[in-house]
C-alpha cells in the first residue's frame, strides 16, 4: 500500500514507516496542488502538517484513499465532511504538541513584558537605550486565561509556577472542575477588569469571532497586555492595532492570524511598538515534531496493516464490521451533541445519553463517545476526538450517564442527551429516517423535526402572530437567504420553537436586531 508524505516528518517517524514492508512510502515536500491533484488518487494514505491543505477535490480525487494522517492536533486544512462522507479515516495527534503550545504562550507573555524583540532590534542597530525599553515584572500579576481547556489548563498551571494569580473564563466549566486546577473562575467581565495580562485559549465559533473587540478594551485595565496562541479571528485585529497605537492597551502578542500566511494588509503589521508577532509557531520545538512524527507513524501503520483505527477524529475505535452497523447512530449522536455543546448555557454538570429501542441492542460506548465528541467540540481549545473525548469531559468534572431500554417510544430507535448544568436541563432527541439519515426530533419537550446541517439559528418565542415574519425579514433585509425553516410548540400561544437554515453565518449585529424582537425569548446561532 501506497503513503505519500507532503510535508517534511521527524527522521525517527520515517523509519517507522519504512520499516513496515507492506508500505511503500514516498515522500514529496513542497508539492502543488496541482501535481497533488494528479497523483493522489494512486495512494492509500496521506499524511500532512500544516502546509498542505486537503481540500474537497483533493479528496475527491483520492480515488484509492484510507486514510489522512495529520501530525499536529488542527485538523483546520482537511475538509473532514467530505472525507468521512467518503468513508477515510482523519487522524491527527492530540495529546503531541499542547505543551509546547502552552510553553510558547508563556514565553510570548514574557517577550512581551520585557520587550524583548524591541530591546534586541535596537542593540544589533547598534543602540543602547536601556530607558527606552522599561518592561513590567510578571510575579504577582493577575492572568486571565479566556477559555481553560487543555492549553489554557496547562498555560494556567505554569503561570502560577511563576507566582502569578489565575483567573480564567470558561462558560463551560463549574467551580468545582476550576478548583481541582486552583484557579478562580470568574465572568468574563470580571477578567477584563482584573487581569493584568489576558492569554486566549478557545475555539474559534460563531460565538467567540471577534470575542475581543473594541468594547472589550472599554472594561479592561489600562496597561493590560494581551497573548493570542489559540485561533486567529477570536481578536478582532482592526480593533487591537487601534488599542495598541492609541495606548488603550500596553501591548499584544500574536501566534495565530486571521488570514495564514498573514497577508500585507493585515492591520497588525503596522504596529510598530509593544507587538510581538510568530508566524504560527505553537507547535514547532523539535520534541514536539518528533512526537507527532512517531505518533502519527504508527498510527497510519497500525491501520492500514493492522485495522487498527487510533485518535481518529471522524470516527471511534471500532472493528470496520461494527462501525457500518453504527455509523448513522453515531452521526446522530454526534449532531445532538453539537446541537447541545451550542445552545447549553453554564457550567456543565452532567450528561446522560438515553438510547431508546433498536439502537440500545447495539454496543453503545462508542456512540457515547460520538456525542460527547459533538458536545465538547464547540467549548474547547484543541481538537477533541473519539479518543480524547472521555478524557476531556473527565478532566472537567463532567459526569456522563448511560442508559438504556429495549422498548421503543415514538420511533423504532430514539437517542436523548441530557445536559444538566448550573444554570438548568437542555435536552434534545433524535432519530434516523430512512436508512441513515439524522433527524432531530424533540427540543426541550418540544416537537420538532429538523434536518442537522450547515448553520442555523436557534430562536425561542411567545407564540403569536408576526414573529416569523418580523424575524425573516430582518434576516432578509440583511442579505441573509433562508433555506429551511422548522418549527414546533407547546401549544398554540405558548411557547414555540424555530430552527431557521440559512446559507451563511448570520451577522452578530444581524442577531442582535432579532433579539430585540418583541416576542423573542432567546436567539442562538449553530453551525452542524
Amino acid at each position: 500500500m501506497k503513503v505519500l508524505i507532503t510535508d517534511g516528518m521527524a527522521k525517527d517517524g520515517l523509519e517507522i514507516l519504512e520499516a513496515a514492508k507492506e508500505l511503500d512510502l514516498d515522500v514529496r515536500k513542497g508539492i502543488s496542488k496541482e501535481e497533488l491533484l494528479e497523483i493522489i488518487g494512486d495512494y492509500e494514505a496521506v499524511i500532512i502538517r500544516s502546509a498542505t491543505n486537503l481540500t474537497a477535490d483533493l479528496i475527491e480525487a483520492g480515488t484509492n484513499l484510507k486514510a489522512i494522517g495529520r501530525a499536529g492536533i488542527g485538523v483546520d486544512n482537511v475538509d473532514v465532511d467530505a472525507a468521512t462522507k467518503k468513508g477515510i479515516v482523519v487522524m491527527n495527534t492530540p495529546e503531541a504538541n499542547a505543551i509546547t503550545t502552552a510553553e510558547h504562550t508563556i514565553t510570548l507573555m514574557l517577550s512581551l513584558a520585557r520587550r524583548i524583540p524591541e530591546a534586541h532590534a535596537s542593540l544589533k542597530a547598534g543602540k543602547w537605550e536601556r530607558s527606552k525599553f522599561k518592561g513590567i515584572e510578571i510575579y504577582g500579576k493577575t492572568l486571565g486565561c479566556i477559555g481553560l481547556g487543555n492549553i489554557g489548563k496547562l498555560v494556567a498551571e505554569r503561570a502560577m509556577g511563576l507566582k502569578m494569580n489565575v483567573i480564567a473564563y470558561d462558560p463551560f466549566l463549574t467551580q468545582e472542575a476550576a478548583d481541582k486546577i486552583g484557579v478562580e473562575l470568574v465572568s468574563l467581565d470580571d477578567l477584563l477588569e482584573r487581569a493584568d495580562i489576558i492569554t486566549i485559549h478557545t475555539p474559534l465559533t460563531p460565538e467567540t469571532k471577534d470575542l475581543v473587540n473594541k468594547d472589550t478594551f472599554e472594561k479592561t485595565k489600562p496597561g493590560v497586555i494581551i497573548v493570542n496562541c489559540a485561533r486567529g479571528g477570536v481578536i478582532n485585529e482592526e480593533d487591537i492595532k487601534e488599542a495598541v497605537q492609541s495606548g488603550k492597551i500596553a501591548g499584544a502578542a500574536f501566534d495565530v492570524y486571521t488570514t495564514e500566511p498573514v497577508v500585507e494588509d493585515n492591520p497588525i503589521l503596522s504596529i510598530e511598538e509593544n507587538i510581538v508577532m510568530t508566524p504560527h509557531l505553537g507547535a514547532s520545538t523539535a520534541e514536539a515534531q518528533t512526537k507527532v512524527g512517531l505518533a502519527i507513524a504508527e498510527q497510519i501503520v497500525d491501520f492500514l496493516v493492522n485495522g487498527v483505527v487510533n485518535n481518529a477524529v471522524n470516527m471511534p475505535s471500532v472493528s470496520l464490521e461494527a462501525l457500518s452497523v453504527m455509523k448513522p447512530y453515531l452521526n446522530l449522536a454526534e449532531k445532538l451533541g453539537t446541537l447541545q455543546g451550542q445552545i447549553s448555557k453554564g457550567g456543565i454538570k452532567e450528561v446522560h445519553i438515553e438510547y431508546d429501542g433498536e439502537v440500545s441492542e447495539l454496543d453503545t460506548p462508542p456512540i457515547t463517545v460520538a456525542a460527547l465528541k459533538g458536545f465538547l467540540t464547540p467549548m474547547m481549545d484543541v481538537v477533541v476526538s473519539h479518543v480524547n473525548a472521555p478524557v476531556i469531559a473527565k478532566e472537567r468534572g463532567i459526569k456522563v450517564v448511560e442508559s438504556k431500554s429495549s422498548e421503543a417510544k415514538d420511533y423504532t430507535s430514539s437517542i436523548t442527551l441530557k445536559v444538566k448544568t448550573e444554570d438548568g436541563v437542555s435536552q434534545v432527541s433524535g432519530t434516523i429516517f430512512g436508512k441513515e439519515e439524522p433527524r432531530i426530533v424533540n427540543v426541550n419537550g418540544v416537537t420538532i423535526d429538523i434536518v442537522p446541517e450547515g448553520h442555523m439559528l436557534v430562536s425561542e418565542n411567545n407564540d403569536k402572530p408576526g414573529f416569523i415574519g418580523s424575524m425573516c425579514s430582518i434576516l432578509g433585509d440583511n442579505g441573509v437567504n433562508i433555506g429551511r425553516l422548522h418549527l414546533g410548540r407547546e401549544a398554540i400561544g405558548g411557547r414555540a420553537i424555530v430552527f431557521t437554515s440559512v446559507d451563511s453565518p448570520v451577522p452578530a449585529e444581524v442577531i442582535e436586531e432579532i433579539s430585540n424582537l418583541s416576542e423573542i425569548i432567546s436567539v442562538a446561532q449553530v453551525k452542524f
